[in-house]
């Protein structure tokens, strides 16, 4: 299924989410618009909390922000008992304002800034996961200075590389994330790491990439990660507390796509580190993860509104909308593929191959090329499933487009969680 858990057809073939009429909320909010099923995300966020369970260790489910964040995501993911992973300034501030418990935020990135980690500092951010040999020196200065000890973990490239677009393909020997493997960068870290008193390295961080459908890139993740951990106690005798294993489950952006479920990755995330950490000897840490895309993509969709329709005879039909790469860049910076539906028709036979273009001054603005859908008209409103993730938060104000409205809609009630940019926002800033 593409659409929302509460996703239905109304009386009138109209595409219905958390019980409202989506052809009522473009009318009334406009588009481009962003709507997210709140019992969607709840429902995705407790079925990583029932499955990543284990009788010998103890889990930890992470929201990735990075996927989708504001303040009532934040309110939200709180509320359901998950933590935080933020990855630049921008991210901790909103948590901050959001009052999201700062220890229960994770701090990731590849080039955090001085005035990134002294932020974290003050404000006393749970776990920073250090990315470099220049930011663990820089984070141990900054904590000395500031009187603090905070709790890190390194982040390690495993040298896995799972099948998934190159552009986020993360755990490969060649990345700029982390401390590699086979270099030895990693085991210098963790020496490093403990022989510097102004920090306390808990544990190890790895993430291969997003967008994983095939569950067997981290089984050989964990299997690699664990294999280092043994050479580090045997070597230092130091033993990790945490292991973070990231995120990168799949989700269904088209009708051939089979992603695995949650339950399936959290068993084998589950089975595997039991498993390795059996076999290895070691003292079982707790086990963390992060997923993002999974837990909010499925449950957002954009609407937009059809503009002007252009038939090149024998060549193709082009549907222009009031968005397009301002408001999900996926298609062109990833290749990344998307279907469509008339939300205001939406049980309408699809009789027509068409194109949906954005309204960019950019040939490549193309939103989904060669889609099905019923005879298009101008008026119509246009659903695209599957964009909770990596839409609003790649949103950009390209040819100075305004940046879309955010709706979250649950029992029939709708909250405005993002409101739409105006032409004066767009000069705000300006001097």
């Amino acid at each position: 299924m593409l659409l929302p858990l509460t996703a239905k057809t109304t009386n009138d073939n109209h595409l219905e989410i958390g019980g409202v009429d989506m052809v009522k909320l473009a009318r009334t909010y406009g588009t481009p618009l962003f709507i997210y099923d709140e019992a969607d995300i709840r429902y995705r966020c407790r079925q990583y909390k029932k499955y990543l369970r284990s009788d010998k260790f103890d889990t930890e489910v992470i929201y990735a922000g990075k996927a989708f964040m504001s303040l009532a995501v934040c309110r939200l993911i709180q509320a359901e008992g998950l933590s935080l992973d933020v990855v630049s300034g921008g991210e901790l501030y909103v948590a901050d304002r959001a009052r999201f418990p700062a220890e229960s935020i994770y701090m990731h990135g590849n080039n955090k800034t001085p005035a990134e980690l002294a932020m974290a500092l003050k404000l006393g951010v749970g776990h920073i996961v250090v990315d470099s040999f220049d930011e663990l020196r820089l984070l141990a200065t900054l904590a000395k200075k500031e009187n603090k000890r905070p709790k890190i973990l390194l982040r390690i490239t495993p040298g896995i590389k799972p099948s998934t677009h190159e552009y986020i393909q993360t755990g490969q020997v060649d990345s700029k994330f982390g401390f590699g493997l086979k270099d030895g960068a990693a085991l210098k870290a963790v020496d490093e790491s403990l022989k510097t008193s102004d920090l306390e390295l808990v544990g190890l961080h790895l993430h291969i990439g997003s967008q994983i459908f095939s569950l067997r890139s981290f089984s050989k993740a964990i299997e690699n990660i664990i294999l280092f951990a043994s050479e580090i106690v045997k070597k230092t005798d130091f033993q990790i507390r945490q292991l973070n294993l990231g995120g990168g489950l799949g989700i269904k952006y088209g009708a051939s796509d089979e992603p695995s479920s949650i339950k399936q990755f959290c068993q084998v995330i589950v089975e595997s580190a039991e498993f390795e950490i059996d076999k290895a000897g070691l003292l079982p840490p707790k086990i963390l993860v992060e997923p993002g895309r999974s837990i909010i993509g499925s449950a957002g969709v954009t609407l937009y509104t059809v503009g002007t329709i252009k038939k090149i005879k024998g060549i193709r039909t082009y549907v222009s909308v009031d968005g397009g790469m301002s408001d999900n860049l996926r298609p062109m910076l990833y290749g990344a593929g998307y279907e469509a539906l008339l939300a205001n028709r939406v049980n309408d036979r699809p009789t027509e191959k068409v194109t949906i273009a954005g309204k960019h001054c950019e040939t490549g603005d193309i939103l989904i090329k060669d889609v099905l859908l019923p005879k298009p008209e101008i008026g119509d409103i246009i659903c695209t499933p599957a964009t909770g993730a990596y839409g609003y938060a790649m949103a950009n104000n390209y040819n100075r487009q305004p940046r879309a409205a955010v709706l979250m809609v649950n029992e029939g009630g709708v909250k405005q969680i993002i409101r739409r940019e105006s032409y004066e926002d767009l000069v705000r800033l300006e001097e």
